[in-house]
């Protein structure tokens, strides 16, 4: 049989069809593999892929403050307050309801609607509506915030690369702290100031001077606050069994033994004198003698902690520990008791005036008033230099030097207040020269301050034990409880004879000497003056410092108080100048019923 050439083209033609169709079809199932392998490598890839799925948790937490300084009779006279910010997101306000968000923000912040509708108009997304939102507000803002939301004001949104739906609402956050003096430059420098520092984004206090740098670790806020649980729907913390908190711990608050009412008094009266007696500072120190309580400590040179000036800043050392003077003749006393306890001397010794002037070595000596002769005790009562220089003689170098650190002179007179002057007194080995015994027997050629004269005149009221002054009383902890500040030992200088002999020799000083002028009916007054030139570049100028320092005491209670006077240009003495200050506080006192006058009728 004979094949035809038609019927092989024919069959040539279907096996080539039959060839495309089937690379036709492994092509479509190779592409519809392909298709499948990336749409399984999407799925995984969406599974495997960490997703921003919206927390079921959330927390809260609040900054603990600083603790407050309080005076004596409950005034607060240093306060921490909490500083808040508004923020919000303009996407999420719901446009129909934006003006009732600005009338209400406007009465919950107190913020003006227009300076509110002005700062949403300037950008879209977080603005930040205020910085400076008191506690009070705050707490007012964040009910607002819930009830804004509750009232769907705030629209949810998607998130177009992710699909999910967030919200964010109006937000009050703490933002740092503010520190407030109510009662301004009160108790200034004694209670110091604060600055702020900055800790990621939230403003912290830390104390720069006085107790607020002194007690820093005992002020500082010691805990935070902090709330950790399951949210609801509009993000707040659902508290039950299972959900944490952290209690707030703030700083312990300090308990000073100082009356705001009795402060304020003292420190007009020294602004007063100040001018007066044309001086560049007045300072005074009052201490309860049996408690160590210091009751006023005040200085004409004070400041606004809120907005110290360039000058002020002579004004931030607290002088009353940190200005550091030769005291001149209220030494005297001391030297006078030193000798009289080691029985060197008898008050009725007779000592040599030289009619006020005496040579010591290469020293010419004067008195302001000439003397004859005068008895041991009236070198004190008349402030005679000429005598406490010839009896300071009959000690040795050692004995003068170990005297006066006996004394507390050198020494810190108080662990209350920080940066103390400690000041100096001559060596052992230099008291041995008859020079500097002699002129360091009436204050010159060493340096204290109020302090520790207070401190030092604190032995003569008190057994011829001296006390270490106490500005604070105790702590306050979060629940109310006081924590006493332990009493300091007392420190028996000299026998309780010499000091009863000392006193009596001030009382008569203020009833026939130099401090006349403090004699207040009713009352046993007694002290001592002094007057000392100022030393500029190791020479001695015509300046001066004056001082009083004493006791006042009635029948149930006793007070140790000095004076000091920096510089004042209507007199140098002692006696035109501390004394009457001395008197003032004498007066304000028994005003105030700290001393009960004993006037027999």
């Amino acid at each position: 049989m004979r094949i035809k050439s038609s019927d092989v083209h024919s069959y040539n033609t279907l096996t080539a069809q039959s060839k495309n169709k089937s690379k036709k079809i492994f092509l479509l199932y190779t592409l519809l593999a392909i298709g499948f392998l990336i749409f399984l490598s999407v799925m995984l890839l969406n599974v495997l892929k960490p997703r921003s799925l919206p927390s079921l948790y959330t927390k809260n937490t609040s900054y603990a403050i600083r603790g407050n300084i309080l005076s004596a009779d409950g005034f607060t006279l240093a306060s921490t307050t909490k500083l808040y910010k508004a923020v919000v997101n303009t996407r999420f306000i719901d446009p129909q309801k934006k003006e009732l968000f600005i009338e209400l923000f406007s009465i919950y912040s107190g913020m003006k609607a227009n300076e509110i509708r002005k700062k949403l108009s300037k950008r879209k997304g977080v603005v930040v509506l205020s910085y400076n939102i008191e506690e009070k507000n705050a707490q007012y803002l964040k009910k607002l915030a819930y009830e804004l939301r509750r009232y769907k004001v705030f629209m949810s949104r998607e998130n177009p690369r992710t699909g999910i739906k967030t919200m964010q609402g109006l937000s009050i956050i703490q933002s740092g702290e503010s520190r407030e003096y109510p009662y301004k430059e009160l108790l200034t420098p004694v209670i110091g100031y604060t600055h702020k520092i900055e800790n990621d984004g939230y403003t912290k206090i830390k104390g720069i001077k006085g107790l607020e740098k002194r007690f820093e670790a005992e002020l500082e806020a010691r805990q935070d606050e902090l709330s950790q649980g399951k949210r609801d729907v509009n993000g707040y913390i659902i508290l039950n069994k299972n959900s944490f908190t952290k209690q707030q711990i703030d700083g312990l608050n300090i308990k000073l033994n100082i009356k705001a009412s009795l402060q304020i008094r003292m420190e007009r009266m020294l602004d007063s004198m100040k001018e007066e007696l044309e001086a560049k500072e007045v300072m005074i120190a009052i201490m309860d003698t049996k408690t160590a309580k210091v009751v006023s400590l005040a200085s004409s040179n004070r400041y606004l902690p809120k907005d110290i000036k360039k000058e002020d800043y002579p004004s931030l050392n607290s002088g009353m520990v940190e200005y550091s003077f030769e005291p001149g003749s209220v030494i005297k006393t001391v030297t006078f008791a030193l000798l009289l306890d080691k029985q060197l001397i008898n008050p009725y010794d007779l000592v040599n005036g030289y009619n006020g002037r005496f040579k010591i070595g290469r020293k010419i000596i004067t008195d302001e008033h000439e003397f004859d002769w005068l008895s041991a005790e009236n070198v004190i009562v008349h402030s005679s230099n000429i005598g406490i220089a010839q009896l300071a003689q009959k000690m040795s170098g050692m004995e003068f030097h170990e005297g006066l650190k006996k004394f507390g002179f050198s020494k810190l007179s108080t662990p209350d207040i920080i940066y103390e002057k400690k000041g100096s007194i001559p060596s052992a080995t230099r008291l041995n020269n008859e020079i500097y015994k002699a002129t360091c027997s009436y204050g010159y050629g060493m340096h204290t301050n109020l302090m520790q004269l207070i401190r030092a005149y604190s032995v003569f009221n008190n057994g011829g034990k001296s006390v270490t002054p106490q500005i604070v009383d105790s702590f306050i902890n979060e629940l109310g409880q006081e924590i006493k500040i332990p009493k300091h030992e007392q420190i028996q200088v000299i026998n309780p004879s010499t000091a009863q002999r000392v006193k009596q020799i001030l009382i008569k000083t203020v009833n026939k000497g130099t401090g006349v002028k403090t004699i207040t009916e009713g009352l046993e007054v007694g002290g001592k003056t002094g007057t000392a030139h100022k030393v500029e570049d190791g020479r001695y100028v015509n300046r001066y410092n004056t001082a009083f320092l004493g006791f006042v005491n009635d029948e149930t209670t006793k007070y140790t108080m000095g004076v000091v006077v920096v510089e004042p240009e209507k007199s140098q003495f002692a006696a035109q100048t501390s004394v009457p200050v001395f008197k003032k506080a004498i007066d304000i006192m028994v005003e105030n019923g700290y001393l009960k006058p004993n006037i027999i009728k």
